[in-house]
């Protein structure tokens, strides 16, 4: 019954991330209660979406699909640092991909070189990387529904960008890429690290570490691949 639940609730999750969001259903919705009425009952809807899916993922039982061998922890450990570096990039940082961002004068920079969804590759990194380290159906559902809202999230939020704000867009799409790297290595643009703040660099590795040595504490089980 639990794993139901869980199923429902990964539906409901990505059905309001890509089925609303992604759509032109949001822009009826927008026109129909206003871009803040929108915003409020999208908030409202999203809290109340991944409270399920937490509390159904917490409940459900442990169903073995394969298993982890030990030298995967470290794999996990380690690329868990660029994760959470692109992920406080994305906020240090704005970005025009984002809600509010903009872009520079100068076209891409920092992070904006490497990918132009730092944070949706955050969490894609995340979920991708814990799907596979449980090892069973709850956690391939939990973390599946955000895998797939932030993989599907990218093209989506471009193509409304594109349409939305086509001057912008043809400004920043020649120099960026959503794959991480993909327009350095076509020559379009050049690899740049002294333009991301030394703060994203030290709040990354601070949470990087927090996060692997109070992981137990945090969420129930240890992150040390040792």
């Amino acid at each position: 019954m639990m794993m139901i639940l869980l199923l429902a609730a990964a539906i409901l999750w990505v059905f309001v991330h890509v089925g609303i969001a992604g759509t032109a259903v949001r822009a009826g919705l927008a026109e129909r209660f206003g871009e803040v009425g929108f915003r409020i009952g999208y908030s409202l809807i999203s809290v109340v979406s991944i409270t399920l899916l937490v509390m159904a993922w917490q409940a459900a039982p442990a169903v073995s699909l394969w298993f982890i061998p030990d030298w995967f922890r470290w794999v996990t450990a380690l690329v868990m640092l660029p994760a959470l570096l692109l992920f406080v990039a994305s906020v240090a940082t704005s970005n025009p991909t984002a809600v509010e961002g903009k872009l520079g004068e100068a076209g891409p920079m920092g992070i904006q070189r490497i990918t132009r969804h730092p944070m949706l590759w955050s969490f894609s990194i995340w979920a991708g990387l814990h799907l596979l380290t449980s090892g069973n159906l709850a956690g391939v559902l939990f973390f599946g529904a955000f895998l797939v809202t932030s993989l599907v999230g990218m093209p989506s939020i471009d193509s409304k960008l594109a349409a939305r704000q086509p001057d912008l867009w043809a400004r920043l799409a020649p120099g960026t890429s959503i794959i991480p790297f993909k327009a350095i290595l076509g020559g379009r643009n050049r690899l740049a690290l002294e333009e991301i703040p030394k703060l994203v660099w030290i709040i990354g590795v601070v949470a990087w570490l927090g996060l692997l040595f109070g992981h137990a504490w945090l969420f129930g089980r240890s992150a040390l691949p040792y």
